[in-house]
């Protein structure tokens, strides 16, 4: 498909740049990706991404918008609490860019479907707040071999990275994690700082859009932290497992 008059001009900023222009413009329009969570990483991610002009986001989140949530789901208004995140966050897309699908999908994680689903799918962010449903996605996204951005934030610190099941040299994430249990704290236990999530949040729809359009060089094989105290950021360089119950081969 061909980009319209209109969406020239709505994405003519991006469509300037020398290494994206409109080959990457038409990626993007071409491309559908999974949000699994539409909290405070989901809220920045999905709005940078249906701004940005992906042409196909599903949201997959259970869970009903909260007063609590308001300090930092930017997607999210008061007069959507009480209503399903995905419904709610469709909502605030579809305003933004009425050229972008949207599939609300009010529902668990689960495993089978998820699979399914990602057959239609070219990339998946991992916008949740706990291991065990991390950990989940991420086998979905080895076993079916799609890319994944994961991303994490609580208290004053943040963290993320890509995986990518397609390159043999790619972990995933649970070689970055191989022993923990689910038992890290959730931000309600523990609080977060608002722009926190704001800040990875969109990094994880940077780094979406740089794996889809094959601009640069994405966060595969690599962690990036952020210690929002002292404004800094470090990388850390990540290996396969070899042992990895999840991606080890042969």
């Amino acid at each position: 498909m061909d980009l319209s008059d209109e969406e020239l001009l709505r994405y003519s900023r991006q469509i300037m740049l020398p290494r994206f222009d409109v080959a990457g413009q038409l990626v993007l329009k071409n491309a559908h990706v999974l949000i699994v969570g539409v909290g405070g990483l989901g809220s920045p991610a999905a709005l940078y991404l249906a701004a940005a002009g992906v042409g196909q986001l599903t949201l997959l989140d259970y869970d009903e918008v909260d007063l609590s949530n308001l300090q930092r789901q930017i997607v999210h208004g008061t007069a959507n609490i009480g209503h399903t995140k995905v419904a709610s966050a469709a909502d605030t897309l579809r305003d933004i860019n009425p050229h972008v699908r949207v599939q609300a999908r009010a529902e668990k994680l689960d495993p089978e479907s998820l699979k399914k689903m990602l057959k239609s799918v070219d990339l998946v962010l991992d916008c949740t707040d706990n291991f065990s449903t991390r950990f989940g996605v991420n086998r979905a996204c080895v076993e079916t071999g799609t890319p994944l951005v994961s991303g994490a934030a609580i208290r004053m610190e943040g963290q993320i990275a890509c995986f990518d099941a397609r390159r043999p040299d790619s972990p995933c994430y649970q070689c970055l994690y191989p022993d923990l249990a689910d038992e890290a704290l959730s931000c309600s236990e523990a609080g977060v700082m608002s722009p926190l999530v704001g800040v990875i949040g969109s990094m994880q729809a940077l780094e979406a859009i740089k794996m889809l359009s094959q601009l640069g060089e994405p966060l595969v094989g690599r962690l990036l932290v952020f210690d929002a105290l002292n404004a800094e950021w470090r990388s850390l360089r990540l290996k396969r497992d070899a042992q990895c119950p999840t991606c080890a081969r042969g």
